[in-house]
């Protein structure tokens, strides 16, 4: 019994992780993707809504993200020096990944 209320903890834990929503602006790295997350921000002063943006490295496993690419990333643990963010799900495909899809599959 003490088990699977540990278990349960456990999972809660786990489903508290911190997701974000950025668009992938560069896949050249192998099983990664840098993400940028777009925030505004109000001047604290002059009250300007200014634009901020927090880029991270994911981690895509099979490299299913692209350039232009609307992605959901989790935090993780440290996967490397500047890995802690792990790819979650491909939200929107871009118009250009698209097109370069079409176009490398021979008909």
């Amino acid at each position: 019994m003490v088990e699977k209320i540990e278990t349960a903890t456990q999972d809660d834990e786990r489903n508290q992780r911190r997701t974000l929503v950025g668009v992938v602006t560069s896949d050249k790295m192998q099983k990664s993707c840098r993400v940028e997350i777009p925030r505004q921000i109000r001047h604290p002063r002059y009250g300007k809504i200014i634009r901020r943006r927090t880029v991270c490295i994911a981690h895509d496993e099979n490299n299913e993200a692209k350039v232009g690419d609307t992605v959901e990333i989790m935090s993780t643990r440290p996967i490397s020096r500047t890995k802690n963010w792990r790819l979650v799900s491909v939200m929107k495909r871009s118009a250009t990944a698209k097109i370069e899809q079409t176009v490398s599959k021979p008909s």
